[in-house]
């Protein structure tokens, strides 16, 4: 039972980030470039355009590896 509990509130973690995110990349979707971050990579040639956002995995994965850790304390 102790499992299910811990996995029931991994899951609703899950869904709070997803909304969370969900929020903000509408809210920014019409300010030009839709809220990129400084240092992302932007390729632009022709007809083609690459966008690897490095900085915004960056500081997403800080934020979820902080929520992790604040979960495995409890």
């Amino acid at each position: 039972m102790h499992f299910m509990e811990s996995f029931g509130k991994l899951l609703v973690l899950a869904g709070v980030i997803l909304a969370v995110t969900g929020l903000i990349v509408c809210w920014n979707a019409g300010k030009g470039r839709g809220g990129f971050l400084p240092g992302d990579l932007v390729l632009e040639k022709d007809n083609f355009k690459l966008y690897f956002p490095v900085v915004t995995c960056l500081i997403l994965s800080a934020v979820v590896t902080f929520l992790f850790w604040l979960l495995r304390k409890r």
